[in-house]
């Protein structure tokens, strides 16, 4: 029988705002991001924020600000130069909507970060838990914010035991976490209190319910359901996939580079020239697929060699394993003929200013190490 579903009241809502907002003044950790109403900064640490670590993100947050202290800066940058302030983050289509968010808040904005919730959320990039926690971070508006914390705690609070990624669900969840704001001032502090309590105390795993201010007011902590509230995610789903990343160098040493099209996986970064070749049954025939492709592409006949290094990545919903071919041109004329659009020859030291994919990167490391 499925569990039923906590109706709160009025006074069990101000008891919640009182509990958690206690604690958080008590306990909240002392991040950057909270040091500032500013909504600019306040959007710069979302956005890295999200699916990425709190630890991870704190240095690259302020070597960012430093080199873009307000938003028409970043506007004014090349993405190239973004990129490679974004580098190790992963996830570079945040860093390309950024970019274009500034040039829209400068173009759009006269410089001047937008300060209503609907004019945040149409920027690119930006959906309903961003505009939220922008508007209600730095402005202190009563807009309600659900991400994966919260989404935890407000499921835990009503004792929600359905998919919580179902459109039922997200409409309730939606709605609690509206019903928890205070109706005039303080809906920043409850926000951030909720997120701190969910992200610190209500632990997808082993939640440490008697440590949590809420824990009196909690259904699933009194009916024991912790572990089964919210139900588990379907395990994610993987392809397997295997590629091939073509290592060619010209009589000057420079490898050929290229930047991934805006229709490809890590649009707008730069990496080695790879093809698929998951149906190759080979290692000849993977040699003969991506010499054709590579002429197809570059119009540069190339005589594929050894594979010098392996490397797996996942990416999205693959799992790469990634072949790295070392190859020559076949004249050394070659070299000289005109490259399409995006593309370059580059030492490896030169490699180190270009803003590239993350398994580029590695392969990148390896050469700078095997040199």
């Amino acid at each position: 029988m499925a569990a039923e579903v906590k109706q709160w009241s009025t006074a069990e809502l101000q008891n919640l705002r009182r509990l958690a907002g206690s604690w958080y003044t008590k306990n909240g950790r002392s991040l950057p991001w909270r040091q500032t109403s500013d909504p600019y900064r306040i959007w710069v640490s979302e956005i890295m924020l999200q699916q990425t670590q709190v630890a991870t993100v704190i240095p690259y947050y302020h070597r960012f600000l430093e080199s873009f202290p307000e938003v028409a800066k970043l506007a004014a940058a090349s993405v190239d130069e973004v990129y490679r302030h974004w580098a190790g983050l992963g996830y570079y289509r945040r860093a390309r909507q950024m970019h274009l968010a500034a040039q829209k808040v400068v173009s759009d904005h006269s410089g001047n970060f937008p300060t209503d919730f609907e004019s945040i959320l149409a920027l690119p990039g930006i959906g309903r838990y961003t505009a939220g926690a922008i508007a209600s971070f730095a402005l202190d508006h009563r807009t309600p914010i659900v991400e994966a914390n919260t989404q935890r705690l407000f499921a835990r609070l009503l004792q929600w035991s359905a998919d919580v990624s179902s459109t039922e669900s997200q409409a309730a969840l939606w709605g609690f976490a509206e019903c928890i704001l205070p109706k005039r001032s303080g809906s920043g502090q409850i926000n951030q209190a909720a997120m701190e309590i969910g992200s610190q105390v209500c632990l997808p795993k082993n939640p440490l319910c008697l440590l949590c201010p809420l824990c009196e007011l909690c259904p699933t902590f009194a009916s024991g359901l912790q572990q089964k509230i919210p139900s588990p995610k379907r395990p994610k789903e993987y392809t397997d996939l295997t590629e091939g990343a073509i290592v060619v160098r010209d009589s000057k040493g420079r490898f050929l580079m290229r930047r991934c099209m805006p229709e490809e996986r890590w649009a707008g970064l730069w990496d080695f020239p790879r093809f698929d070749i998951t149906q190759c049954r080979s290692k000849a025939t993977a040699r003969e697929q991506l010499a054709l492709k590579f002429r197809e592409r570059f119009g540069i006949a190339i005589h594929i060699g050894e594979v010098i290094h392996q490397l797996k990545h996942a990416v999205t919903r693959y799992r790469i394993t990634l072949q790295c071919f070392e190859a020559e041109m076949e004249s050394t004329r070659l070299a000289k003929k005109k490259l399409p659009a995006e593309t370059r020859w580059t030492t490896l030291e030169q490699m180190d200013e270009l803003a590239l994919s993350s398994s580029g990167k590695r392969l990148w490391s390896w050469l700078m190490k095997s040199q």
